[in-house]
């Protein structure tokens, strides 16, 4: 299978130069952070989440929601923002979330959101940064 190109792009060597090792591990790796890990999961001012390796924004604070799984979690991202693909790691089959701007792996959608979307996209908190709405 032909690995995909993204609109931002980067060496291996560039990535880590750009991003921390946690978040290089987890974005550019694959990783998962510890649960309840990111100060991100208690964040509730108004803001948008946006990719923290190229700065795409994601998702907004109106979209987020406590899941109690020990992430950030939200039930619709911005349009276009997030791209999917089906991760079969670890024996079981899940949909993988990536930033559509750089490729960064951020978490994996569910089926067990609120309404109205049924959706409950979970993100690694490292993989995002937040910028509250009066800072903008």
């Amino acid at each position: 299978m032909e690995a995909k190109t993204y609109p931002v792009t980067h060496s291996e060597a560039e990535w880590r130069k750009l991003l921390t090792p946690e978040q290089f591990h987890i974005m550019r790796e694959h990783g998962t952070e510890r649960p309840g890990s990111c100060a991100l999961n208690f964040e509730k001012r108004a803001g948008t989440f946006s990719c923290a390796g190229c700065g795409q924004a994601l998702f907004t604070s109106k979209k987020k929601f406590e899941s109690g799984t020990g992430w950030p979690s939200f039930f619709s991202p911005l349009s276009g923002a997030i791209g999917e693909t089906v991760d079969s790691s670890f024996g079981m089959t899940r949909t993988e979330v990536h930033c559509s701007q750089c490729g960064g792996h951020l978490g994996h959608v569910f089926p067990d959101g609120p309404p109205p979307t049924g959706l409950r996209y979970c993100i690694n908190g490292v993989a995002l940064n937040f910028v509250p709405s009066d800072k903008r």
